[in-house]
């Protein structure tokens, strides 16, 4: 689809937004969607400028408390705004021109350090773009900051050596989840519409659902990274579906720099209808290792299958498919991985890795080469698992987490690097299949805290995830206003 044709898509659909409303004042500003702004940009409604202060003024109000920025720069973000208003008074506006974003501190922007969420690495410039960043800075997008990480990207925390600790928008007390934090508190946080965070296991996911926004970890491949590796992809972490639809028509395109990519395709990203009435939806209630499930999550996912059914989709129980033996030979593999980037290390760089982190590394540390190999093999046999337990079905939902946000100071729900994964057992398997899945809002517990729904597709199906996620973002129940901070 050429670039002028998405940018009148997103104009005509843009007054479709369910959320769509009149733009009075800076507040309103901030909390506006990128398919709201795209529209008010056509209208000479309102300035890219105007929308960038708004959001910066957010920021300085709100950052003080959850630090989910790092590389925050308005000054380059109001020039970036000014181009784009220059362009849309010209009829030249790109197609998504002077939409505020942030982009998670491991995918490289041009000049600024990649530290990878730890005290350990050196602080060079990076020299490009990465992909993602490329491809929405191409399209106008004016990107406000990165955000912030844990060590290496290896908790479902908002906890690092490098960065302050990053909190939950929705209770300051609270986590946000990671390893996409400081992307989930800004999403929430009404820090501009767009943020891009990665996942390898549950990294978007699980911030997504605990700070109740929308994240679309998409198939593997699907949007082009740099660095590479097995399971790891980016994706759009949104107060919308609509919103992480658009995006998805900047960041698919291709890019030579990742070898592992798909090959392109031009696929209707902004076609959101689905006809729910047919549709064979498993449900995922048990990841079968893990945790226990939380009793108000159980009856989030629970009201979802019945809101389904009763839409006239047949809604059948999926039993779990994850067993010890997987997730304890992939933690071996990911242990090791780890202590062969922090090995090298000297010990004054290795001291400031955050401890909980080199604890967990240490363990990759003495493994043999078989029990590494075996572990590598664990995610084979989970991928091949995933893939059996689902084709069935057009798509799955279970819960994100079996657990809601917790406190922020700790390093995972159980705060235990021997035992690091026992939350991840219903995201980490549609990694290792390729298979898209993304976190949707489906309510809130008695105190308030968000729960995510996870919509599971068939491999490379990725309008197929948005589009169930726009029906049931269109049906859920429980929806609140965005917290104040």
């Amino acid at each position: 689809m050429a670039r002028d044709r998405i940018l009148q898509e997103n104009f005509a659909l843009s007054t479709q937004s369910p959320s769509h409303r009149t733009h009075g004042s800076p507040e309103d500003l901030a909390d506006s969607t990128g398919a709201e702004l795209l529209d008010a940009y056509a209208r000479k409604a309102v300035s890219p400028v105007d929308v960038t202060r708004a959001v910066i003024a957010r920021i300085e109000a709100y950052e003080p408390q959850l630090q989910a920025l790092y590389a925050f720069d308005p000054d380059a973000a109001l020039r970036d705004a000014r181009a784009s208003e220059q362009r849309w008074m010209s009829g030249q506006a790109r197609a998504l021109d002077g939409i505020p974003a942030t982009i998670k501190e491991n995918i490289a922007t041009k000049g600024v350090p990649v530290p990878l969420g730890t005290a350990a690495r050196p602080l060079v410039p990076a020299a490009e773009d990465a992909p993602a960043a490329a491809r929405l800075r191409e399209d106008g997008v004016v990107i406000l900051a990165k955000t912030t990480m844990p060590d290496y990207g290896m908790l479902s925390s908002g906890l690092s050596s490098f960065h302050p600790l990053a909190r939950n928008p929705w209770d300051l007390a609270k986590n946000p989840g990671g390893s996409s934090a400081g992307a989930g508190a800004a999403a929430a946080a009404g820090y501009g519409p767009f943020h891009i965070g990665t996942d390898i296991g549950g990294s978007i996911r699980l911030p997504a659902s605990w700070c109740g926004v929308f994240g679309l970890k998409p198939s593997f491949g699907r949007i082009p990274i740099d660095p590479t590796y097995y399971g790891r992809v980016a994706g759009p972490m949104t107060r919308t579906v609509r919103d992480a639809a658009l995006m998805m028509t900047s960041l698919t395109r291709p890019d030579v720099r990742d070898p592992m990519s798909l090959p392109y395709q031009d696929l209707p990203w902004l076609d959101l209808g689905i006809d729910l009435k047919g549709l064979r939806i498993g449900v995922m209630m048990e990841a079968g290792i893990g945790l226990t499930l939380d009793p108000e999550v159980r009856a989030a996912v629970e009201r979802a299958a019945k809101a389904f059914a009763a839409a006239g989709a047949s809604v059948e129980e999926m039993p779990p498919f994850i067993t010890r033996e997987m997730l304890d030979g992939l933690d071996d593999f990911w242990r090791q991985r780890a202590w062969t980037d922090i090995a090298p290390l000297s010990d004054e760089d290795r001291g400031k890795i955050l401890p909980y982190i080199l604890q967990w590394a240490e363990g990759g540390r003495d493994l043999t080469g078989a029990a590494v190999y075996s572990g590598m093999n664990q995610m084979m046999v989970m991928r091949h698992a995933a893939v059996a337990a689902t084709h069935r079905f057009d798509f799955v939902i279970s819960p994100v987490a079996p657990c809601v946000a917790y406190p922020a100071e700790l390093a995972s729900p159980i705060h235990n690097p021997e035992e690091p994964f026992e939350h991840i057992g219903y995201t980490v398997a549609f990694n290792m299949s390729d298979q898209p899945a993304a976190s949707v809002n489906t309510g809130f517990t008695t105190a308030g805290l968000p729960i995510g729904l996870q919509i599971i597709g068939r491999r490379f199906d990725d309008v197929g995830v948005l589009r169930l996620s726009q029906a049931w973002e269109e049906m859920c129940p429980d929806r609140r206003p965005w917290p104040k901070v």
